[in-house]
């Protein structure tokens, strides 16, 4: 029960929708509106000729038509969807956060001692090689 609800599957987040369904709606309609009689062809680099796709009129005639925004308009959107994201993210309970520090805490002292056995092996090894002066 506690994973469902981890996982973002509540009931706020069933009536929200983002841009890549508004962008397979788009297709879509643009699919039925083309005529979906057509074999599609998925993969590659062949894509499929629109009647559209070559008209004049699909391109802005002017600045204003097109799809620039200002400077501050990107950075709101890139902050928006930062926001977006890191409501995607899963994050750790408390419990699971503290495991996760214990053992990383535990390998890196493994490591620690197993790094400062072989430097200590290695210089006594060197000492006993080349002899010790003093």
């Amino acid at each position: 029960m506690a994973e469902s609800k981890r996982r973002g599957e509540d009931a706020g987040d069933e009536g929200q929708r983002d841009e890549r369904d508004e962008l397979v709606d788009d297709v879509t309609a643009d699919d039925d509106a083309t005529g979906a009689d057509e074999p599609v062809s998925r993969g590659g680099t062949a894509t499929r000729a629109r009647a559209r796709a070559g008209s004049a009129d699909s391109k802005p005639k002017t600045r204003t038509d097109s799809d620039r925004v200002g400077l501050f308009a990107r950075i709101a959107r890139f902050f928006r969807e930062v926001v977006a994201e890191l409501r995607k993210v899963i994050w750790p309970t408390r419990k699971e956060l503290l495991t996760y520090t214990a053992v990383v805490v535990t390998f890196v002292a493994v490591v620690l001692t197993i790094v400062a056995l072989l430097d200590f092996g290695f210089a006594k090894g060197v000492l006993w090689v080349f002899g010790n002066p003093s």
